[in-house]
């Protein structure tokens, strides 16, 4: 695993432990954006 994959798993994680400790009904919305933030990750493999 690179250090590039270990950054983003490491942030990912740390948001979805933020998002646990949100309000049910504020977590829609960061789960759209933790979503859109892996999209983009993913694309930018996919483009190597």
């Amino acid at each position: 695993m690179t250090d590039e994959v270990r950054d983003i798993a490491a942030e990912v994680r740390a948001e979805l432990e933020e998002i646990d400790s949100m309000e049910l009904t504020d977590r829609p919305a960061r789960f759209e954006e933790l979503h859109n933030k892996l999209q983009e990750a993913l694309s930018s493999i996919d483009n190597l």
